[in-house]
């Protein structure tokens, strides 16, 4: 059977020699995201656009949302000036003097970004509000708890702080949590800042504040001292609720139940543990807000034979009467980080010294934008610091 041949027709010299024409790429998925990242800052405090301006020096522009108060009711209200769809957005949040005005400034403004379709919404706050209501007192509430709960129906997907008063705040968050240390910041400040480091001890002005204490030491090879006593009061005596409900008067009891009798709490007498004798003393803790403790301790040091005392803290809240206190006590120097914003306290009292910690948040802020490690960050770092 003889085979068909199938006829093509001629090309034409205008055919034969046609490029063909590259497919036109598809058009972007809907959800794919954009690469960008922003800052934002809370408030409008100078403090705060101080720290913002410098964790946004290494890389970042920061933005400008706008931020009304209405004088008549004092409601806040906040409106994002660009378009955020997409991108990863850091609000850097400091904690000033009205503690509740910047909680609320926060929750508006991670709602507002929520509501303008960001991809991630991370809170930088170096200093966590609240972080002291973090167990159960009487018939208290644990405030800690209820505000990460406000922080994640308001929007936020991750938060960066810096040394909370108690790890396991954590535990309170939905979504992760870094806690970043400031001792490196302060370990520096004690090799470079202070004269003839060598001779000095570590102290812990109370026993709480003992492993954080001895953490400093390891690492500075240096001596430990703790101050013990009925002098000091501390989180532990404050009534927890493990007397309530209280005795009613003419209560029956059932007679089968004896409980066994309660031994009242008693402290001994003042008493520093460790030699601080010729020595410079160095008190270390997490947060100076009260500083009566602080004061007592260096009297209590001085009498012991310590020739120069210093304080240091992550966290320098200073409120009330602080920066006189420490003006007319025997603490040489106050040192703590730019966490909170303490420029009046500095004014009305030269001791005060500041260490800057933007570095690090700038290099959180980076690396979690970037997906990287953050092993990094806590190289070094123990588990009681």
């Amino acid at each position: 059977m003889p085979k068909k041949l199938l006829l093509l027709p001629p090309l034409s010299a205008s055919s034969a020699f046609r490029v063909p024409r590259a497919r036109p790429a598809p058009p972007p998925a809907m959800n794919a995201a954009r690469t960008g990242y922003r800052v934002f800052s809370a408030n409008s405090t100078a403090a705060c656009t101080e720290l913002a301006k410098r964790i946004t020096e290494r890389g970042c522009d920061l933005g400008d949302p706008t931020r009304r108060v209405r004088p008549q009711s004092k409601e806040t209200r906040v409106e994002i000036k660009e378009s955020v769809r997409g991108q990863d957005i850091f609000i850097i949040q400091t904690i000033p003097r009205d503690v509740n005005t910047a909680v609320m400034e926060l929750l508006i403004m991670a709602y507002a970004l929520k509501t303008a379709c960001a991809r991630n919404i991370i809170g930088v706050i170096p200093y966590f509000p609240y972080s002291k209501q973090s167990k159960m007192r009487k018939r208290g509430s644990i405030v800690c708890k209820l505000l990460a709960s406000m922080l994640a129906k308001a929007g936020l997907t991750h938060i960066i702080t810096m040394d909370l008063h108690q790890k396991e705040i954590q535990g309170f968050f939905s979504f992760p949590v870094d806690n970043l240390r400031a001792s490196p910041f302060l370990l520096q400040y004690i090799q470079e800042e202070i004269p003839n480091y060598r001779n000095a001890v570590i102290v812990a002005k109370s026993p709480d504040a003992a492993k954080r204490a001895q953490s400093y030491a390891e690492r500075l090879r240096l001596g430990l001292a703790v101050i013990h006593g009925e002098a000091q009061c501390t989180e532990l005596d404050m009534d927890d609720g493990r007397h309530s409900p209280p005795m009613v008067k003419n209560a029956t009891v059932h007679p089968g139940l004896e409980l066994p009798l309660m031994m009242a709490k008693e402290k001994p007498p003042i008493t520093v543990v460790g030699d601080v004798g010729g020595r410079i003393a160095i008190i270390v803790d997490d947060i100076i807000d009260d500083v009566e403790s602080f004061v007592a301790a260096a009297e209590i040091l001085k009498e012991r034979g310590a020739y120069k005392i210093y304080v240091m803290a992550t966290h320098g809240i200073l409120s009330a009467e602080a920066p006189r206190l420490i003006e007319e006590s025997s603490v040489d120097e106050v040192v703590v980080t730019n966490t909170v914003p303490h420029e009046v306290q500095k004014l009305q009292c030269p001791k005060i010294k500041t260490v800057d910690i933007s570095l690090i948040l700038s290099e959180a802020i980076r690396r979690i934008h970037n997906g990287e490690s953050m092993a990094y960050l806590f190289r070094n770092i123990t588990v009681d610091d």
